[in-house]
């Protein structure tokens, strides 16, 4: 791994079969996907974040502020294999319009559960002073992504614990 590379793998086991673990991670993102400007462009302002069920569907955010309705485009979905793997294409609002990583989501049984692996990769396409690193390069851009998709994944464990 070259020092700018900082992709970032995490995973998490759920109390679910694959194929309801998908479904949950795919049909209830807006229910389990945390909120607030750490997590959504919407910010304070509620909204919805969705993923369009099928290869080239949309993964997008809409909400309401002071301007009127807003959506911002995250990605298109690139692999759709219920239950087994999903990845989509990943932009953040400080990207330019050709810049995006990659997010690929696997499900994996698990004893009575299923293993759940988030891979964000692609980054070392964007210079090291590029605002979406928040001021981490290499090894630590990949601990602070790890982190951030840490705590993403926990929010689905719970989601999914509470049924």
């Amino acid at each position: 791994m070259n020092e700018r590379s900082a992709a970032a793998t995490v995973s998490v086991r759920v109390a679910a079969a694959p194929a309801v673990a998908f479904d949950l991670f795919t049909r209830d993102l807006d229910l389990w996907w945390r909120r607030g400007p750490k997590y959504r462009h919407a910010g304070h302002h509620g909204g919805t974040i969705t993923i369009e069920p099928r290869q080239g569907g949309r993964v997008y955010e809409r909400w309401r502020d002071e301007r009127g309705e807003q959506q911002f485009e995250i990605g298109s979905v690139l692999c759709w294999e219920p239950p087994q793997r999903l990845a989509w294409s990943w932009r953040n609002a400080t990207f330019a319009p050709v810049e995006r990583t990659e997010v690929e989501v696997t499900f994996a049984a698990a004893g009575d559960g299923t293993l759940v692996t988030v891979r964000h990769r692609g980054w070392e396409a964007l210079r090291d002073d590029h605002p979406a690193r928040h001021g981490h390069v290499g090894a630590a851009f990949a601990r602070f992504l790890g982190l951030w998709w840490g705590e993403q994944l926990t929010a689905l464990r719970e989601r999914t614990a509470s049924g």
